[in-house]
């Protein structure tokens, strides 16, 4: 018997200074899953964490960059079927005023996209990452960052 899978994964949606969307542009290679999309930074939850602490230990392994706990807001629960049939649910978060250039990529590449030029790439997202930011733009604008540049995306 074949035992499938369950996957629990949480990542974040991060916003620069500017008010830019942070993407990760994941490597084209085999053995990883979704290669070449493009998407968001956090990934595996290990056992006894919590989602946030997942997400705050892998932004900071995927960007070297420490986001405190209580600056990230939780955005959305996710579950689905990967494409070889096993589970996987993830917690989604969002938080804002990244300063870009205090970031060292260790996974794939930094994509920065402005809002108005994110339609353009939609078809290039993983579906957790495409799930996530359709989440954040129907969120109808309950985020409570603080900093100018943020609420312009409001």
């Amino acid at each position: 018997m074949n035992a499938r899978r369950h996957r629990e994964v949480g990542s974040a949606i991060l916003i620069d200074t500017l008010g830019r969307f942070l993407f990760q542009q994941r490597d084209d290679i085999p053995g990883i899953l979704h290669p070449g999309k493009i998407g968001l930074f956090g990934c595996r939850r290990e056992s006894g964490e919590s989602y946030l602490q997942c997400v705050v230990r892998e932004v900071l392994e995927e960007t070297t960059y420490y986001v405190p706990p209580g600056d990230f807001a939780h955005l959305a629960t996710y579950d689905d079927v990967d494409d070889d049939g096993g589970t996987v649910h993830g917690e989604f978060f969002v938080t804002g005023d990244i300063p870009i250039d205090r970031l060292v990529i260790t996974e794939g590449a930094l994509l920065i996209v402005k809002l108005e030029d994110i339609s353009s790439i939609q078809s290039r997202f993983s579906p957790s990452a495409r799930f996530a930011l359709q989440a954040f733009l129907h969120s109808n604008n309950r985020f409570p960052f603080s900093k100018g540049s943020f609420a312009s995306l409001r």
